[in-house]
């Protein structure tokens, strides 16, 4: 055979083998590569005596070159190793900074966190101390290695120490030159680079959901003062109004002994009808209370869903002056239990609702269906109808929308006693709305089985 081809086939072999299996054991075989060279193809064959000089030459030659090249495999295996390692790492990260997002509440990330770290980059275990609170967060409450103590000091100092024989290490929470804690690793040692990495991660996690509470805070105490306000403008008015129409009429009565019968029964009249508008507002008040305590009995009797509409119909004829109403109610409806009196205030209500906020003239219309062993009974109208953010509001005690609260009187009490009477019956209550074609206010009873 061709010594320079055994040559070359011996050479492939230790490339093979720094490849898979590491330096030494590729010098190993490059040096029995080397003496099997000798022995079986170099003259005298048989024997490791080198009868030509050329000979150690090429000899020499052929062991350098496969030490050399065994070297160079290693030093590549070794980086592709380690450029593994890098990319699992920043892959560690990346997974850890998106948990880090999944809470805005203070506490409970702080308690979560030992825990992802442990998950995250597969430690044994994991505490963590903030400055400015007494607590240790632990991923197990029964492992103490890392100690109280050392955390405290770790955070103080603001440097990581690392002791590779206890399997434990320390980084401070850092948040560019300031310290806001330390965290501490046990069971498993990260690279210096993601020790450091994972400290600022968490103290960029601590500070962002501590000033997302802080705005969310201030958030709902500016939103808590404007209802606040918007409550007091509107019960005030709606308690003022009538108070002011009766203090009026009784001055007057007072101030002019000589008024004539008719102008005398006029005022009177205006403070009959002032004080039913303040007994009313009182009446809410106290039944929107009462419901809220389910301190309502109802009165429940087999009725038809027609009676209440007819009854409310005619309990708010007059505010429904100007608008033509359209009645769809079927008479072969199914009886329902139900407290007669309590909704038709619920149909009343919506009823002075519609009128209240619909254009003079625009119609109103009322419907009633038997479907899925439920009567749904809706009040449509052509009002300047509510965007998706107010439909989920508009059934809260003392909400008014936006946009009318100050042209429309009310106190913002009729649709949140409507929501209560619905649902002491088993119902439900809702609207669906578009804005600029107007509203239509639904309730589903059951069925009486």
């Amino acid at each position: 055979m061709n010594p320079t081809t055994v040559a070359l086939t011996f050479l492939v072999a230790v490339l093979v083998v720094s490849a898979f299996w590491g330096l030494y054991y590729a010098v190993f075989v490059a040096i029995v590569a080397t003496l099997a060279f000798n022995y079986y193809f170099l003259p005298p064959y048989g024997t490791f005596t080198i009868a030509d000089p050329q000979n150690w030459i090429a000899l020499v030659a052929f062991l350098a070159t496969a030490l050399i090249a065994s070297e160079l495999s290693e030093k590549a295996r070794r980086q592709t190793i380690a450029a593994n390692q890098r990319r699992k790492e920043i892959e560690r990260l990346y997974g850890f900074s998106q948990q880090l997002l999944t809470t805005e509440n203070l506490p409970e990330l702080l308690n979560l966190l030992p825990r992802f770290v442990v998950d995250g980059f597969g430690v044994g275990a994991a505490a963590l101390f903030v400055t400015g609170r007494p607590d240790i967060y632990r991923s197990d409450p029964n492992t103490q290695q890392l100690g109280a103590d050392h955390l405290r000091s770790v955070a103080a100092r603001g440097e990581p120490t690392i002791d590779v024989a206890g399997q434990l290490c320390f980084a401070p929470l850092r948040l560019g030159v300031k310290s806001a804690g330390a965290l501490g690793i046990s069971g498993g040692i990260p690279s210096r680079e993601t020790l450091e990495a994972l400290g600022t991660l968490i103290a960029i996690a601590i500070e962002r959901t501590g000033a997302v509470e802080s705005l969310s805070r201030a958030e709902a105490s500016r939103e808590s003062e404007k209802l606040r306000t918007a409550i007091l403008d509107s019960v005030t008015h709606e308690f003022r109004t009538p108070l002011t129409g009766i203090k009026a009429s009784v001055t007057t009565m007072l101030a002019d002994d000589n008024l004539e019968p008719s102008q005398r029964h006029e005022l009177l009249s205006v403070i009959n009808e002032e004080a039913d508008k303040l007994n009313h507002l009182v009446g809410e008040a106290a039944e929107m209370a009462q419901l809220d305590a389910n301190q309502v009995e109802l009165h429940r009797e087999p009725h038809a869903v027609g009676d209440a509409i007819t009854k409310a119909m005619d309990e708010v004829k007059q505010r429904l002056t100007g608008h033509p109403v359209e009645l769809d109610v079927p008479e072969a409806l199914p009886l329902l239990s139900l407290d007669l009196e309590r909704i038709t205030s619920v149909l009343v209500q919506l009823l002075e609702n519609a009128a209240k906020y619909s254009p003079p003239g625009s119609p109103i219309r009322v419907t009633a269906e038997n479907k899925d062993d439920k009567v749904i009974v809706s009040v449509a109208d052509r009002g300047p109808g509510i965007d998706d953010f107010e439909q989920a509001l508009v059934f809260d005690k003392f909400y008014r929308g936006k946009n009318e609260r100050y042209r429309v009187q009310g106190t913002g009490l009729g649709l949140a006693i409507a929501k209560a009477v619905v649902d002491a019956h088993g119902g439900t209550i809702g609207v669906t709305s578009q804005v600029g074609r107007g509203s239509v206010f639904y309730f589903t009873l059951p069925v009486s089985t």
